[in-house]
Order: structure tokens, then C-alpha cells, then sequence
């Protein structure tokens, strides 16, 4: 039976004994095949630490573009506010991207992948918001700097190698893809990574990019960019073709609103309404 996503938070008094060792997931098999190769980046000495799991997570590849979340923040009920309401088995979730363990509280194995679903989309929203504070800001400009998220593909863009910030259309989860905004030209892109698209925009939010570059007025290109001007063998099409073909699509729709010859000589549409 899922838990209510409303009810009060359990307590988080105790941390886990045996945090997220790489090492003994693969050893355990509780890690799948795909999740190995994820890891195949970090090394040997890496594998054998003790990790947090906001480290492993961050870590999965596809990840990448997710900064760490301090988990003061985290503990701030505050800046938890209403997503309880959003994320089923929250404090489940919670409690995992912690690292602490309930032991009141048990939920049977076979509602353990839905709790991780949980955890994943509860980090997610939690990134939204501490990429907003001065902290997690600073992380995703190391991102920016590095190209993480990639180049705008406008052309003019591309050419300066200018480099681009992830965006949502919504804040609330399940409404559109992860996008990506180019201060440079001030559009919004499908990203060129497919990893990256397959996130939500939830996870980034619509206000972070702008805010980020409010912030950070230097990362704003100071070239201004010369707009497409349409040629046919080398010469300008002069604006008065487009708006000439523009009434003339006007006058046509119009006169297909009409009716035939020999009727009342109503528009079709009032006589349909009729």
C-alpha cells in the first residue's frame, strides 16, 4: 500500500552503518550491469571509500549534470517546503538521500524500487531549488564554464563555441523535457545530449538561468549578433514581398469564408453557426 506523500516526516535520528559502498553493491549484485559501466570512470581507490549516496547518484552516468547538494541544506525543513506533496513515499525518499535508516519503519523489498524512483525525483526538486542559492550556483558555473551542457547550435553561436545553461518550461514535474537557454542569443534549444533531455526540467527549473546570469554578468557574451538577412543570388528580398504575400494569403482565407454565388452572401461560419 504507498504511503501517503502528506503524512509527517519520519525522524532521521539514526545514520546508516554501511553507507553507499560501489565496491560492495557489485560484490552484492545489487548494482545491474549498466550501473558497473557507470562506474567504470572512477578508480580503484575510489571504489573502496564509503560514498554518500548524493555522491553515488551524482556520479551515475547522465548524472553528470546534477551538482551536489549539501545536505545541510537538505536538513533545512524550510527549503523542503510543499514537496512532500509532490513526491510519493517522501519520507522514505528522504531518509534515503540521507543516508539514514528508520528502523520503526521498514517497507517490504518489492516497494524498495518505487522509494528510489521517489528519492531520485525528490533530489531533483531539491536541486531546483539549492541551485537558486549562492552555493549551488558557483557549482553549476563550474559546469557552465566546462561545457557540461554543452554549445547553443545556432550557427553564430556555435562559432564563438558559446555555452549553454539547462532550463525547464514548467516547475512542476512531468510537464516537459530539460532544455537548454543560450544567453547569446537568448533562445531556448532541445539540449544535444539525449542524456540530458531525458531529464526533467522540473530538476533545473525556468527562473535558474536567468538568475544566473544576473548573477554572473560576465558569463553574457558582449558580441552582438548580426541576424540572418535572406538573399536570392546575392541580393536582399526587400520586406515589402513578404507582406505582399502576406495580404494575399489574407485576402484568400477571406474569400473562402465566403459562400458560393447565388446564397445569402454570409460568411460560411455565421451560416454554419445558424
Amino acid at each position: 500500500q504507498a504511503i501517503s506523500a502528506q503524512g509527517p516526516q519520519a525522524p532521521l535520528a539514526t545514520r546508516r552503518g554501511t553507507r553507499w559502498r560501489a565496491r560492495a553493491m557489485f560484490k552484492t549484485g545489487d548494482m545491474s550491469t549498466d550501473s558497473e559501466e557507470d562506474y567504470s570512470e572512477m578508480s580503484g581507490s575510489e571504489l573502496d571509500e564509503e560514498i554518500t549516496w548524493i555522491e553515488w547518484f551524482c556520479h551515475l552516468k547522465g548524472n553528470e549534470f546534477f551538482v551536489e547538494v549539501d545536505e545541510d541544506y537538505i536538513q533545512d525543513d524550510f527549503n523542503l517546503t510543499g514537496l512532500s506533496a509532490q513526491v510519493p513515499y517522501y519520507e522514505y525518499a528522504l531518509n534515503m538521500i540521507l543516508d539514514f535508516d528508520d528502523q520503526d519503519e521498514q517497507l517490504p523489498e518489492d516497494q524498495q524500487p518505487l522509494v528510489e524512483t521517489a528519492a531520485q525525483m525528490l533530489y531533483g526538486l531539491i536541486h531546483a531549488r539549492f541551485i537558486l542559492t549562492s552555493r549551488g550556483m558557483a557549482a553549476m558555473l563550474d559546469k557552465f564554464n566546462t561545457y557540461v551542457y554543452g554549445i547553443c547550435p545556432l550557427s553564430q553561436c556555435e562559432a564563438i563555441n558559446q555555452a549553454v545553461l539547462p532550463i525547464g518550461m514548467s516547475d512542476l514535474l512531468r510537464q516537459s523535457a530539460a532544455k537548454v537557454y543560450c544567453p547569446a542569443c537568448r533562445e531556448i534549444y532541445f539540449p544535444r545530449s539525449s542524456r540530458l533531455e531525458c531529464l526533467d526540467g522540473a530538476y533545473f527549473g525556468t527562473s535558474f538561468a536567468h538568475l544566473f546570469f544576473l548573477t554572473y554578468p560576465h558569463a553574457v557574451p558582449q558580441t552582438v549578433l548580426t541576424p540572418f538577412v535572406p538573399r536570392l543570388y546575392g541580393f536582399k528580398i526587400h520586406k515589402s514581398v513578404k507582406d505582399n504575400l502576406r495580404k494575399r494569403e489574407q485576402n484568400q482565407r477571406q474569400l473562402a469564408n465566403w459562400q458560393a454565388p447565388g446564397e445569402s452572401g454570409r460568411p460560411r461560419d455565421e451560416v454554419l453557426a445558424d
